[in-house]
C-alpha cells in the first residue's frame, strides 16, 4: 500500500521528546483497514517513508484514531524540517 499526504510537523514532549507528522484521517482509516496484516505488535506498523530526497524505514505509532510518523533527527536535518512545517510524505506499507 502506498499513500501520499501532507502534514504538519508536531513535537511530542514525552520522556523521549520526538517530532512527528500526523497521518490525516482518510489515510489513517486506510492504514487501519490493513493494520492486522501489517503490524508486528502493539498496533505499530513498519513503513518506508520518503520526504523530499530522504528515504528511511520506521514504524507508525497509533494515537487517538490516527497514526504518527516519527521524524528522525538526521531526516529533519537533511530536509531542513522545523516544528510547524508542512511536509509532503510518501508511505509504503508492505501487506
Amino acid at each position: 500500500m502506498e499513500l501520499q499526504f501532507a502534514g504538519e510537523v508536531i513535537h511530542w514532549k514525552g520522556p523521549a521528546p520526538f517530532y512527528f507528522v500526523t497521518v490525516p484521517e482518510e489515510e489513517s482509516d486506510m492504514i487501519a483497514s490493513v493494520s492486522a496484516l501489517a503490524t508486528y505488535g502493539w498496533g505499530v506498523i513498519p513503513v518506508t517513508v520518503v520526504i523530499g530526497k530522504t528515504e528511511w524505514t520506521t514504524a507508525l505509532f497509533p494515537k487517538e484514531g490516527s497514526y504518527l510518523v516519527p521524524l528522525k533527527v538526521v531526516v529533519r536535518r537533511a530536509e531542513r524540517i522545523e516544528l510547524g512545517n508542512v511536509v509532503d510524505v510518501q508511505l509504503t506499507i508492505d501487506v
